[in-house]
């Protein structure tokens, strides 16, 4: 595609203010990283998250609500994705308590991770009972999963919802490289995991740690999308020399977009492609 979309992902569930001051985790950190980020020019954010005491991850629906109403206070066409993960929360009434939010704080979309894998410290669970009630919990909210495929298995399940009539398309997919249980940041696997896609998906690489420019700069070249921010990777260089912030991140995807001749794909652009309504008060499918 001409377009370029990008996934922000400003916080996720591991970086901390001890790792990196740069990481927001307040409610309002993480508004204002992403208006930021969205007057750069962004396509969507996929938000996690945190408690206001501890800083920890939580599936609070209060908390992501008060994210997702700040964030259109002022920018109300921006894609907005909450997190579903089971990294931490393996309830489902945990998990699914964001996708419960209504009106001004209803998401447009919601993670769903394609199967159970080992990260290298800990496991994130997802059963194909719960990967299934999570994605039904979503269709029947007028929600658009956000598949998470960090191997190829992974897209042969989306494969086998999208056959079920769970999930519908248009779909989205991230496909993150370069975790060490999973499919490795290298070419073959990446051409892998495009291949085995669904029909009618758009996809935008993201990678692990020290991978993440490499990857981002092959899906520009090859006409995907990027996922890009502090969650998957909190460093400027591979030899991890020098922290680095969301905007720094987001602008050397600019400058690499602009060498490739990629426009960032606007919001709006992006609704129109996933079959999600306009916004301005009227979110999801």
């Amino acid at each position: 595609m001409k377009g370029l979309s990008i996934s922000f992902c400003p916080t996720g569930m591991i970086p901390t203010k001890e790792m990196t001051p740069y990481v927001p985790v307040s409610v309002n950190e993480i508004i204002e990283d992403t208006l930021k980020a969205a007057e750069l020019g962004i396509t969507m954010v996929h938000i996690h998250a945190r408690d206001e005491v501890t800083g920890k991850p939580t599936w609070k629906g209060e908390i992501y609500e008060a994210i997702l109403t700040g964030i259109r206070k002022h920018d109300k066409e921006l894609i907005l994705c909450v997190s579903t993960s089971g990294r931490d929360f393996p309830e489902f009434e945990k998990r699914s308590e964001c996708l419960q939010l209504t009106g001004e704080a209803k998401p447009d979309m919601g993670s769903l991770t394609l199967s159970s894998l080992n990260f290298n410290k800990v496991a994130s669970m997802n059963s194909p009972d719960m990967i299934t009630r999570l994605a039904l919990e979503m269709r029947g909210n007028g929600i658009v999963p956000e598949l998470e495929a960090f191997d190829a298995g992974m897209l042969n399940f989306a494969k086998y919802l999208a056959h079920k009539g769970i999930i519908e398309p248009p779909y989205y997919a991230n496909l993150l490289l370069g975790n060490i249980a999973c499919a490795q940041a290298d070419l073959l696997h990446a051409g892998m995991v495009v291949r085995d896609l669904p029909e009618n998906t758009y996809w935008g690489f993201a990678g692990i740690g020290n991978t993440q420019l490499m990857m981002n700069s092959l899906a520009i070249a090859a006409g995907g999308g990027v996922r890009v921010g502090l969650e998957d990777n909190i460093w400027w260089e591979p030899e991890r020399k020098n922290l680095t912030n969301n905007y720094g991140l987001l602008t050397r995807i600019h400058s690499i977009a602009a060498a490739n001749e990629r426009p960032i794909m606007t919001p709006t652009k992006m609704r129109e492609l996933l079959n999600l309504k306009p916004g301005n008060g009227e979110y999801g499918r």
